[in-house]
């Protein structure tokens, strides 16, 4: 088999940020003893609200460069509440990265370990499996970079729907549907807003490319009720940004929070891997955020890189997560556990090398 060696754009960012991207690397470090012609040189660099803080920029051009020519991008945490732009928007250089590379796709994977890390009584592990396919490049952020006037007596913000924009997520998320159980659901507010509706349409007519995907729609609302009634009844959700952004979170709480949502923002020729949660300020530097989202992000970056190695790599690493929580006394403060943050990793990154090669 060839041997191959992948450039990896590290981006710890603020907050817990670094401290959850240090277990990742742990456990990519780990994985790559096991893999067989497969190497992973990682490259450091500085974003976020503290680099802001020190030359003016969150996410400097030097550092952009490096991201564009790596194979894939590893990313902790960005922004800081206290630190904004003069309009009173937070730092995002993560939506940059999204937007400048055309990161349309984004991916949201939710499934629940253990019948203890929900809230939902009647879910045992396993029966909350769902991917939320968000797309990242439209929708209602498409003003977010508008810079209203100080002194205006009102603001609006744009829900932007292209044809093109539409056409490429429901072909990426009829794609992810047929890798898992072939049931897509759509989930906008058709019944209200013009742009859902046009939405709709374009989803309709896609969804004739894949007969056998089973197709539904649902309006947002009544989906976030679903969600938390039936969650067992989801397999892939498509939907707008914003919707998105909301249902992510959602989701994130029925299987134990968001240090265990992991996910992936992809493009046609480069693809973002980060943990769902925030900077969480509140609690950086304690050693108690949960590194799961992250080592699970890994994880999905290992599958997109597409090697026969690193997919097998994928699924060590999956197996290694499921294994330490199928115990229900390892668990970080998230989850009503001990476990510090590197002694979360450490567990992780011993079931992974105590499995078979």
């Amino acid at each position: 088999m060839e041997s191959r060696a992948y450039r990896i754009a590290v981006l710890a960012g603020d907050g817990i940020g670094p401290e959850v991207i240090a277990e990742g690397i742990k456990i990519l470090r780990a994985v790559e003893r096991r893999l067989q012609g497969v190497r992973f040189q990682l490259g450091e660099y500085s974003v976020g609200a503290g680099e802001y803080l020190r030359c003016g920029n969150p996410l400097p051009a030097d550092t952009f460069e490096q991201c564009r020519k790596a194979d894939a991008i590893l990313l902790g945490a960005m922004g800081l509440p206290d630190v904004r732009w003069p309009g009173g928007t937070e730092m995002a250089p993560q939506l940059d990265l999204r937007e400048q590379l055309d990161l349309y796709c984004g991916l949201r994977p939710l499934r629940l370990y253990h019948s203890n890390d929900t809230p939902l009584k009647s879910c045992r592990a396993g029966e909350i499996d769902l991917v939320i396919v968000r797309e990242n490049t439209e929708g209602l952020f498409s003003s977010r970079l508008d810079k209203p006037s100080p002194d205006a007596r009102e603001v609006t913000d744009r829900m932007r729907i292209s044809r093109r924009g539409a056409e490429r997520i429901f072909r990426a998320a009829f794609g992810e549907a047929l890798r898992r159980r072939r049931l897509l659901t759509l989930v906008d507010k058709s019944n209200v807003l013009p742009s859902m509706a046009f939405f709709r349409r374009i989803f309709d007519e896609i969804s004739g490319e894949f007969p056998s995907v089973r197709a539904e729609k649902i309006y947002i609302d009544a989906a976030s009720l679903y969600l938390v009634q039936r969650p067992q009844a989801f397999d892939v959700i498509v939907t707008e940004n914003l919707f998105g952004d909301i249902l992510s979170d959602l989701a994130a709480a029925l299987v134990g929070g968001m240090g265990m949502a992991p996910s992936a923002d992809i493009g046609d020729r480069h693809a973002v891997f980060q943990p769902s949660h925030g900077s969480a300020p509140d609690i950086a530097g304690r050693g108690i955020a949960n590194p799961t989202a992250t080592v699970l992000s890994v994880a999905m970056m290992l599958d997109w890189l597409g090697h026969p190695e690193t997919v097998r790599g994928a699924a060590q690493i999956r197996r290694a997560v499921e294994q330490v929580y199928s115990a229900p006394d390892q668990r970080t403060e998230e989850l009503r556990g001990t476990l510090s943050t590197t002694q979360m990793g450490d567990r992780i990154a011993a079931a992974l090398e105590a499995r078979p090669g």
